[in-house]
Order: structure tokens, then sequence, then C-alpha cells
């Protein structure tokens, strides 16, 4: 008999967030999820790592597999594409494993519409002026990328609805534990 599929769980918050903090925290104490990694062509930060944080593409590369329908999602965010590779989702959930993608707001209710039986998370800062100061303190972005991430950040806050659930980041490891006990629920319920 084949296992039964996994569960696609879905984190998506504004940039800043504290979403990838708190999933890090989260997958550690968590090993019966498999993280999916994103495709994308920015650049790597200094921690970043290829083929754990993220497949480090060119755009070449990227659009090469747009058109050959690699990926379930895509989208260009910040002058970068950002996907995920439909054969990476497709082979953990099949083996009866659980996988959760981080990606963006848009790309979340987009794989929510492809597989309404995933379950979604949205993240949510506590004010905008926190995430300012967040995404100020990353010292990652000029001052125009700045602007972008913050006017987008105010688009997708308003998204927040659609979400299956909420978990605000006022208080780390408060949305740590919130976000971890979610998570066990969640792929406990019909195992």
């Amino acid at each position: 008999m084949a296992p039964a599929k996994g569960k696609i769980l879905i984190i998506s918050a504004p940039s800043g967030s504290g979403k990838t903090t708190i999933l890090k925290r989260v997958l550690a104490e968590t090993p019966e999820v498999t993280y999916s990694v994103s495709a994308t062509t920015r650049k790597p930060r200094s921690n970043d790592v290829h083929g754990k944080d993220y497949f480090f593409v060119s755009e070449e590369e990227f659009l090469k597999g747009i058109k050959e329908g690699a990926f379930v999602e895509w989208e260009k965010v910040y002058d970068y594409y950002y996907g995920t590779y439909k054969n990476f989702i497709f082979d953990i959930i099949n083996q009866g494993r659980h996988i959760l993608l981080e990606i963006d707001v848009k790309g979340a209710l987009n794989i929510k519409s492809q597989f309404p039986e995933s379950v979604s998370v949205f993240i949510i800062p506590p004010d905008i002026e926190t995430l300012r100061q967040r995404l100020q303190n990353r010292k990652t972005e000029s001052e125009a990328d700045l602007k972008k991430r913050l006017d987008l950040a105010v688009h997708e806050l308003q998204e927040k609805d659609k979400f299956d659930y909420r978990v605000v980041n006022a208080e780390l490891d408060t949305a740590v534990k919130e976000l971890h006990d979610l998570i066990l629920k969640i792929i406990k319920k019909e195992n």
C-alpha cells in the first residue's frame, strides 16, 4: 500500500516579518517536515547556502524552467525571479512526507488555489513601523529597495485574511512556539 500523501504547508509574510528566523527555529524542532527550497535569480547573501536556502540560478536558467513548466509557481519580486520546483513538492508529498513552502504572498495564494488541501499560515509583523525597523536593521537593502519592500508589505498585509491561520510576530519566542504548535496540530490531523 502506498503511503498517504504528505501535507503541503505554506508560510508567507511581508519581507522583514521574521518568517525566515521563525522557520529556521521551527524546522529545527520539526524533523517530520521538509523545507521546500525555492529557486531564485537574486545573488546569495553572505549567510545563504545554495541548495539549502535557495537554488541560486541564472536568469537564463530560470526563464528556461518557466518555458519548460518546471515551476508550480513563480514570480518576479524586487527585480528577481523566485519559484517553486514542481518535482520537489511532488517527490516529497508522494513519499508521505510533509513539505513546508516559504513563499511570497502572491505565490502562496497561487499554491493554495492549485492545492486547496494545503494549509496556509500568514506571519504578521506587529505594525509597519516595527517592520521598517527590522528591514533597516538587516542592512541588506538600499533605500529604494526598502521603500519597495514597505510598499509591497502594505499591500500584502491586506491579503492576510485569505490565509487559514495567522501568527503575529511581536515576540520571537512566542511566535516560534505558536507556529511550531500549529504545524504539529496540522500534520497530526488525519495521520
